[in-house]
C-alpha cells in the first residue's frame, strides 16, 4: 500500500527539517526550500534511512511564481495527508527605520504564502474529507515586543486564519483538520541569521529544541488540537498575559526588545 504524502515547506533547516525526519518514518516526502542542496541532501539521508520517496521543489514561497509553483503541486498530489507551512524568517528593529522590502517579503511569505498553500490543500483535501494542515505561528501571535511589529503581526494573523478555518471546517463536519503551532524561542540558526544574541533574548530555561516542538506538534495533531504551545511554561505565560489589562501588557512590552518566540525554522 503506497504511503501517504506529507509537504514541509522551510524544510532544510530547524523545525522544517526535525518535521521531515519525524515523517519520513511513515509519509512519503515533498520538502520544499530555497536551498535546494541542502534539500537534497537531507532528501537523500532520509531516503536510505526509511526508505521513503522523498522529493524536493526549490522554491522562494515569497515570490509569486515560487508561490504558484507549489500551490499548484499540492493541489495536484492525490496522496497529501499533511501539509506543514513551516517556512518564514524574522527581523529586528523600529517599523520606520527597517528596510521596507524586508518587511513586504515577511507578509508575503507569512500571510500570503499561507493563504496559497492553505487554499491549495484544502481544495485537495476537503473533497476527499482527509488530511491535516500545520502552520507554523509563534508565541508572539499573543505577545509582541518592540523592533518587531511585522513579526507579530504576521503571526497573529497565522493565528487567526488558522482559528478561522477550523471553523469553516467544522462547520460542515470536515475531516481535515489544522493546527497553528506556536513555539517559543528555539534552538536554530533562526537567531544566527539575525545575529542575535541569545543570552540576551530569554534565559536558558526559556529556550526550546526543535525535537521538543515537533513532537509536542505531532501529538497534538492525533487529537485534532487547534493551538499547541509547545512547554508548559509557555503555555502558562501565554494564557497569564492575554488576560492581563491592555495598560500593564502594553508596559510589559514596551520594556521588551526583539522577536518573542522567534522559532527555529529555515529560510524559504
Amino acid at each position: 500500500m503506497p504511503r501517504k504524502l506529507a509537504i514541509v515547506t522551510g524544510a532544510s533547516a530547524g523545525i522544517g527539517e526535525v518535521f521531515a525526519r519525524r515523517l519520513a518514518a511513515d509519509h512519503d516526502l515533498l520538502l520544499v526550500a530555497r536551498r535546494q542542496e541542502r534539500l537534497e541532501a537531507l532528501a537523500a539521508e532520509l531516503a536510505a534511512k526509511s526508505g521513503a520517496n522523498v522529493r524536493v521543489l526549490a522554491a522562494d514561497l515569497s515570490d509569486e511564481q515560487g508561490m504558484a509553483r507549489v500551490a499548484e503541486r499540492i493541489e495536484a498530489e492525490p496522496r497529501l495527508a499533511l501539509l506543514v507551512n513551516n517556512a518564514g524568517f524574522g527581523a529586528r528593529g523600529l517599523f520606520w527605520e527597517a528596510d521596507l522590502g524586508d518587511a513586504e517579503r515577511m507578509h508575503r511569505l507569512h500571510v500570503m504564502a499561507t493563504v496559497r498553500l492553505c487554499h491549495a490543500a484544502l481544495r485537495n483535501m476537503v473533497p476527499r474529507d482527509a488530511g491535516a494542515i500545520i502552520n507554523v505561528a509563534s508565541v508572539a501571535a499573543f505577545i509582541r515586543r518592540v523592533g518587531s511589529s511585522n513579526y507579530g503581526a504576521t503571526k497573529s494573523w497565522m493565528a487567526v486564519f488558522t482559528e478561522g478555518l477550523h471553523l469553516d471546517l467544522r462547520s460542515i463536519g470536515s475531516g481535515v483538520s489544522v493546527q497553528a503551532l506556536c513555539p517559543g524561542f528555539t534552538y536554530s540558526e533562526f537567531h544566527d541569521r539575525m545575529k542575535v544574541d541569545r543570552k540576551t533574548l530569554a534565559p536558558a530555561t526559556f529556550w526550546l529544541t526543535a525535537d521538543q516542538v515537533v513532537d509536542e506538534s505531532l501529538e497534538g495533531l492525533r487529537s485534532r488540537k487547534l493551538f499547541v504551545i509547545p512547554s508548559r511554561r509557555y503555555r502558562i505565560l501565554t494564557a497569564v498575559f492575554t488576560k492581563l489589562p491592555v495598560w500593564l501588557r502594553l508596559a510589559i512590552e514596551t520594556g521588551s526588545k526583539g522577536p518573542v518566540g522567534a522559532r527555529a525554522d529555515a529560510p524559504p
